[in-house]
């Protein structure tokens, strides 16, 4: 075997067709869009180059085949509230089932986060935000939600042999949008609605920029500072949102406010997969005219939840329940979709989860986990921090 460093834009078009070649023939696989890996990879067009660096092998088999391979990460800004040491991450691994091949592209990721002072290595994750390429499929291998990795069964093994320990869980719900949500959200609903000062809306794209700055206010207040997530500043938002609007329904994002203060955030985007698996990974000018013609000529059924959340100051006051109501008496008269995907929720974060569990007949679509490899084996193994 052989592993060499992707460098050329040879290396860089076999990293990506080791990916293609080694899920061939799978029905459930849908090839990720070209521009969207490479972006992670791309100094102009990834930010969290200004905090790290990223490197990324491909392994070939002595005939020049290629059979694998992965990316490491280290980032300043990534790190979980308790960890002992530096932390580096891995991702893009695809491999042969071979236990030898996977250990041959650990290890040189290992070696080389080592080197830049790591004391472990989570994997697989994304060099940057959390909402893209994070973790590894162990249970509903289904076609994947747009940016989530996907993987073979076999993985799992070649991470645990090598002596990755899960580092947390993550688990996606689905639900049927054309049912009824349960009867406790509604009796919190009501609870909420008597005050006037609360209200739910849909976002607009002539006011994007508005909802984006809110959105900002969200995110920082609920979210920045738990497991390295950074604040995101107004512009990135508006940069955000302006990227999502070529896909965005206006329907399924929704905002909560208290008297005008923006408190709460459901944002939601067609399965973009469901549209893209057709371009076999490219989104040059053709593609980008095909997808038009897709998008009028295949209705997309499908929707996903990609964030969801309350400031803390109105946390457990019913917020989520008046978000999700005021949102199925709009999605449900479009009779537009007929399922929904929540995207991955963390095990530790428990009050989330029993928000999806509590939305009525939701089932567990997916689990992933996140892994994590101590470069110090002999010292204990500790999991992710409950919220």
């Amino acid at each position: 075997m052989r592993i060499r460093e992707v460098k050329s834009l040879k290396d860089q078009r076999d990293f990506l067709k080791v990916n293609v070649t080694l899920f061939k023939g799978d029905p459930n696989y849908i090839q990720p869009l070209d521009k969207d890996v490479e972006e992670v990879f791309d100094p102009n067009k990834n930010k969290a180059f200004r905090f790290g660096e990223a490197i990324r092998w491909i392994l070939e088999d002595q005939n020049g085949t290629l059979i694998g391979r992965i990316a490491a990460f280290v980032n300043k800004k990534y790190r979980t509230k308790g960890d002992r040491f530096p932390v580096g991450g891995v991702g893009f691994f695809d491999c042969i089932e071979n236990q030898q091949a996977a250990n041959f592209l650990f290890d040189t990721a290992r070696d080389w986060l080592n080197a830049k002072g790591m004391g472990a290595m989570d994997g697989p994750i994304n060099f940057g935000e959390r909402d893209r390429w994070w973790g590894l499929i162990v249970e509903g291998f289904q076609p994947p939600l747009y940016c989530m990795s996907y993987s073979k069964p076999y993985y799992r093994n070649l991470f645990e042999q090598y002596g990755f320990q899960p580092f947390f869980h993550q688990y996606c719900y689905g639900l049927d949008p054309t049912r009824e949500i349960s009867q406790k959200l509604l009796d919190r609903h009501a609870e909420v609605k008597k005050d006037p000062g609360f209200r739910a809306v849909c976002a607009t794209k002539k006011e994007l920029e508005k909802f984006a700055v809110d959105f900002s206010i969200v995110y920082n207040k609920a979210w920045a500072g738990h497991g390295g997530l950074k604040e995101i500043s107004q512009d990135l938002a508006i940069s955000m949102f302006n990227k999502m609007k070529p896909v965005m329904d206006e329907k399924i994002v929704w905002f909560a406010y208290y008297h005008d203060q923006p408190i709460g955030i459901f944002i939601n985007i067609p399965d973009l997969n469901q549209w893209f698996k057709y371009l076999n990974g490219k989104f040059d000018l053709f593609h980008k005219l095909k997808l038009l013609w897709i998008k009028k000529t295949r209705p997309n059924k499908r929707f996903t939840g990609i964030i969801f959340g309350v400031v803390p100051e109105f946390q457990g006051k019913g917020i989520d329940a008046f978000m999700i109501n005021e949102a199925k008496f709009v999605v449900q008269a479009l009779n537009r979709y007929n399922y929904y995907e929540l995207q991955w929720i963390g095990d530790f974060n428990p009050k989330m989860i029993n928000v999806a569990e509590g939305l009525g007949d939701t089932y567990m679509t997916r689990q992933l986990i996140t892994w994590r490899y101590q470069f110090d084996r002999t010292l204990p193994f500790e999991r992710h921090p409950i919220l």
